[in-house]
């Protein structure tokens, strides 16, 4: 009986040490995982870096990582820089062009102005940068402008590929040809064989080629580095024609030897939406600028001019007051002023006055508005809701 009583003292004793990890083969068996996971560090201390290290990356805070901006991205670099620095156009008269003083004018130039107005509520404070059509989008990607605004046609490949994210088209164009009057010339089809003057790395380059090819016409293209280039060289005799967009037809024929000698085929070769872009990256600096555009559109359709803008800061109608930042914080959202668009306004005017002045009746362009008209007048401008 004691044998007995001893043997079932020792089998407990056995069974207490094994509970107590004397039997290390067993230990690792299945609490393991858990101590890996859990007991790796006290809850105390692992609770803290489980919940400050997600604000980190899921949510940015102000400026912040590219893909999420918010204060301080590019808008913070400008405004810390104190000026704008924005690419442009320096030899198309009416749109980007620089006189003999080396003041810019023209469309885009204005429109330049209008972003830089939005920020410094100083139209002034933007420097120019010339670039030509080679240059201009490795500006955009290497950061040396903030905002490309050159006769830029918005594309597939340049949204994609080329890394840039547009804004709101300022002008709709369609590609034409030139010929000389005196020339016979009155269709496309009439320029079998012709030389054709055309720059490089221009969509104007691929649709020239697009369009004759599907209408069966051979021609030689004549390629040169800038528009001036192009246009010296059709001016010289060097070729039949002349190719680019309608609106830089108009312009450069007032720059030819004797303009009258010169026509502007019925002809419309493409689509061309002009439209200013950005380096992809920055959605609140795309932001601004979609908005900054969609300003002077809204205005010309409220009305609202450079003269008299007094008079609407008065009004009681709530769309125009937050509009115009009288009430509401509108601006705040996208890194801008909540008054941005009464600045622009003011310093720059409505998309109509920047048309006018620079390509409008009074101008030697004289281009009618056609698609460039608000869309209760039949053309393509349209604002969503500023709300």
């Amino acid at each position: 009986m004691k044998r007995q009583l001893l043997i079932v003292l020792v089998g407990a004793l056995a069974m207490i040490l094994a509970a107590c990890g004397g039997q290390t083969p067993q230990a690792p068996a299945s609490p393991a995982p858990a101590d890996t996971s859990a007991p790796a560090a006290p809850a105390d201390t692992a609770a803290p870096t489980a919940t400050e290290a997600p604000p980190a990356t899921t949510a940015p805070p102000a400026g912040g990582e590219t893909q999420q901006p918010t204060a301080g991205g590019r808008i913070q670099t400008i405004l810390t820089r104190g000026e704008l620095i924005c690419g442009v156009n320096q030899v198309l008269p009416g749109f980007g062009n620089v006189d003999s003083a080396g003041e810019f004018s023209g469309f885009d130039v204005d429109f330049c102005r209008a972003v830089a107005a939005a920020l410094f509520d100083d139209p002034t404070a933007v420097q120019f940068r010339p670039l030509t059509a080679q240059e201009r989008f490795t500006a955009v990607q290497t950061g040396e402008v903030d905002v490309l605004i050159r006769n830029t046609t918005w594309t597939l490949t340049r949204d994609g590929s080329v890394g840039l994210d547009f804004g709101p088209v300022t002008f709709y164009d369609g590609q034409g040809m030139m010929v000389r009057i005196d020339s016979g010339i009155e269709t496309l089809e009439d320029m079998e064989g012709a030389t054709i003057c055309v720059q490089s790395g221009t969509t104007t380059e691929l649709n020239l080629a697009d369009n004759f090819r599907a209408i069966g016409v051979n021609f030689t293209p004549q390629v040169f580095e800038d528009a001036d280039q192009t246009a010296a060289a059709y001016d010289a005799g060097q070729c039949d024609g002349f190719t680019t967009d309608k609106s830089g037809l108009v312009s450069y024929q007032t720059k030819l030897a004797v303009p009258a000698d010169h026509k502007i085929l019925d002809v419309t070769m493409s689509k061309e939406p002009l439209a200013p872009s950005v380096l992809q990256g920055d959605a609140q600096w795309a932001d601004a600028i979609n908005w900054i555009v969609l300003a002077t559109i809204q205005a010309e359709e409220f009305g609202i001019t450079s003269e008299n803008i007094g008079d609407f800061l008065s009004s009681d109608n709530p769309d125009i007051r937050r509009f115009l930042g009288v009430e509401g914080e509108l601006g705040q959202g996208i890194g801008l002023p909540n008054d941005f668009a009464a600045r622009i306004i003011s310093n720059v005017g409505n998309y109509e006055e920047i048309y006018n002045q620079n390509l409008g009746p009074e101008t030697p362009f004289n281009l009618p508005r056609g698609q460039n008209a608000l869309y209760t007048d039949g053309g393509l401008l349209y604002s969503p809701p500023f709300r």
